[in-house]
């Protein structure tokens, strides 16, 4: 399916007149973005540590919090992390737990979830395994916020829980003695937009300034104020992986988490980074650790544990201080990270044989699979959704139960959806984009199904079926310049609602060209301006069919003039470093 190319509309004069300072170029990408006051323009233009993070004791329930661990650690009481088996939730964990420890915790165990045998969140086999082994405080991240049940349930035989979250709020509130949470009901906390991770470390800064005003002293020989940065790391991966969007104070923690990233003391991090060829064998980095490196290779890594078998060797990797163990499981890591690639790539063409051609006219694409691993579901409904442009749910059926993840598109809130039919569902959870769930049992599979197309096509005038690029503006590409690369450096991090910025430029030469990579899926395109300067650019998978139809590589030849959108990059290899422009979508010129 073609895309529709949306170049963005300039700002009215009165922003320029109004940021006069600012060059043009600037100004447009801060309009797109809607940082139009010159307080959201400062914040975002300079993201500065000491003025740009809130006050951690904003949240409502932080002081009744704070206490209630505090009491916990004096008391030597047994306490339970109870974390996320995605990169969000192990390292919303390795925050809590290392912090507690520096503390003085004596009794603090982890809980990671199996993604198939326990499924998201807190489930009542896990309360009774904490019932048995007389926990006295659970505290929930990343998960927690639905689980009235389980929590009721703790409450009942004597153990007090802290849920710490940021996915959707339910309309009933779980029972427990605080939450910290950014969207609930009479929130006072600013920011609404926190990962995990990210909520986990605000829990973290309220401990320790608590700490260190009561005059203690960490038990890991750091100060307070370095043992909060060094955590930093952990607080980038969450935020990058978890795809919160990079405004505000996740901009902020996402910028310096990349500078504590790129120095890391982290011995496990380090090996996975050795481990995805980031590192040299003596250590050093082969290039800057970004935003781009979190969401293709550190995340995908630590996400591969929990799909392929258990988040506990991600967790176990970040937390050790053993080289050998180190080395060990970030082989480990690496290894399932492979796997699972093999295993969607595999899947996803046997997804396709149930869509095409018998769905292919549905608004709504459905596809199950039998005794298919479910970490791997999400995975393969987002690859599908890529390709046909769908809000697609991928099912799973092991043994006599269901287990789905689905994918959205922009005006179809998916979870908002399953809200509105909560009586198919055993459990389900999610954001208006993705959407995790359990049917009830196999006889509300057709109902369920029934049930989600009838909504699609009651909303079918508000959404729009036609993926779109979204372009910044239409540029001469000879203005590509080192300048202007520089100039854009002023925006990263980049991510979710601050993605690169995308450029369009009209009647280019194609002067020569090159499959490359691996089984030579990508092409290398050398394009000449209207002036004849010769311009450098790269297609990812251009040279195989991909959701058009395309093999570019067979449809191209010299002398083509073709229509480019890309993204401003820079190629490093051997030493060198040259302006690249990286392909988005292309098409003949008309």
């Amino acid at each position: 399916m073609q895309k529709k190319w949306d170049i963005l509309p300039l700002p009215p004069q009165s922003f320029y007149d109004e940021h006069p300072k600012l060059p043009k170029i600037v100004a447009n990408l801060l309009f797109h973005r809607n940082i139009r006051t010159q307080k959201d323009i400062d914040e975002f233009l300079n993201p500065d540590y000491t003025k740009n993070i809130h006050d951690p004791f904003l949240f409502k329930d932080i002081h009744k919090t704070i206490e209630r661990i505090f009491k916990a650690i004096e008391n030597n009481e047994k306490i339970v992390i109870h974390g996320d088996y995605d990169a969000d939730g192990v390292s919303a964990s390795v925050i809590l737990v290392s912090t507690l420890r520096a503390l003085g915790a004596k009794h603090v165990d982890i809980f990671l979830p199996h993604r198939e045998i326990d499924g998201y969140g807190l489930n009542n086999n896990t309360v009774e395994k904490f019932i048995e082994e007389k926990i006295n405080l659970v505290i929930t991240c990343d998960c927690g916020i639905s689980n009235i049940e389980e929590i009721t349930k703790a409450k009942e035989h004597g153990i007090d829980t802290i849920v710490t979250d940021h996915h959707t709020v339910p309309t009933v509130l779980p029972p427990a003695i605080s939450i910290i949470h950014p969207k609930v009901v009479d929130e006072t906390y600013p920011d609404k937009g926190l990962a995990g991770g990210a909520v986990a470390f605000k829990l973290v800064q309220g401990l320790l300034r608590k700490h260190k005003e009561n005059g203690q002293k960490l038990n890991n020989d750091l100060t307070h104020e370095a043992h909060e940065k060094w955590l930093l790391d952990m607080v980038a991966i969450a935020t990058v992986g978890d795809m919160v969007p990079l405004v505000g104070e996740s901009r902020t923690l996402t910028k310096y988490g990349l500078i504590v990233l790129n120095r890391t003391k982290r011995l496990g991090l380090q090996k996975l980074l050795l481990e995805a060829r980031l590192l040299d064998e003596e250590g050093g980095h082969k290039h800057e650790l970004t935003t781009e490196t979190i969401g293709f290779q550190i995340a995908p890594r630590i996400n591969a544990a929990g799909r392929m078998n258990h988040a506990n060797t991600a967790y176990n990797l970040m937390m050790t201080q053993d080289g050998a163990e180190a080395t060990n499981l970030a082989f480990e890591l690496n290894q399932n990270n492979q796997e699972r690639q093999k295993l969607t790539e595999s899947l996803v063409k046997d997804a396709i044989k149930q869509i095409e051609p018998g769905q292919m006219d549905k608004p709504v694409l459905f596809v199950l699979g039998q005794e298919w691993s479910t970490g791997i579901v999400g995975l393969i409904a987002g690859k599908l959704k890529e390709k046909y442009y769908k809000p697609t749910i991928v099912m799973a059926k092991n043994g006599g139960e269901i287990t789905g993840s689905g994918r959205s598109i922009e005006g179809f809130d998916i979870i908002e959806c399953l809200q509105t039919m909560p009586e198919y569902f055993d459990r389900f959870g999610g954001h208006p984009m993705a959407c995790g769930f359990t049917l009830k049992n196999k006889e509300v599979l057709e109902l369920f199904q029934n049930k989600l197309i009838e909504i699609f096509y009651s909303k079918a005038t508000e959404i729009d079926t036609t993926p779109k690029v979204s372009i910044d503006a239409e540029i001469d590409i000879d203005h590509v310049t080192w300048e202007l690369y520089n100039v854009l450096q002023k925006f990263e991090p980049f991510g979710q609602a601050n993605e690169k910025p995308k450029y369009l430029a009209r009647n280019l030469t194609i002067h020569q060209m090159k499959p490359v990579g691996q089984a030579g899926k990508h092409l290398r395109i050398m394009v000449k301006s209207n002036s004849n300067k010769v311009h450098k650019t790269i297609g990812w998978d251009l040279c195989k069919t991909n959701g058009n139809g395309t093999n570019w590589g067979d449809e191209l030849k010299p002398g083509n003039k073709v229509d480019l959108v890309f993204e401003i990059s820079v190629n490093e290899w051997n030493g060198t470093r040259e302006l690249q422009l990286t392909i988005v979508d292309l098409r003949l010129s008309s």
